[in-house]
């Protein structure tokens, strides 16, 4: 049941931030369901193994290549997910700040419980 619920409530921080955001864009809540749903693919399956290849960077940038990396995941999801746009590298960076603050939250929210 959390799966769901954070998986609807990701989607709804995607259909947010494409509202407040210029550079962002998403045609209908389908749409960011299934954004929604390949970015936690791709956080689950791509986002290891690519902090694993970018280690010494990471260590440099004291770990905040990892959102580099993020944005190039919400890059390659705009790219497969039809309804899914991403203007530039630099939308697709403070999405990614934008949901990492929200999941970071929400995170925080039931560690508290």
């Amino acid at each position: 049941m959390n799966i769901l619920l954070n998986w609807i409530v990701s989607a709804m921080a995607v259909f947010a931030a494409a509202y407040i955001l210029p550079g962002v864009h998403v045609t209908s809540f389908t749409a960011a369901l299934i954004a929604a749903l390949v970015l936690g693919i791709f956080n689950a399956v791509l986002k290891p193994v690519l902090v694993i290849l970018t280690l010494p960077i990471t260590l440099i940038t004291l770990g905040l290549f990892t959102f580099v990396i993020q944005a190039l995941l919400v890059m390659l999801a705009a790219r497969v997910v039809p309804g899914f746009d991403v203007d530039s590298f630099l939308w697709a960076l403070v999405l990614s700040l934008v949901l990492t603050a929200i999941n970071s939250f929400l995170q925080s929210g039931r560690l508290a419980k």
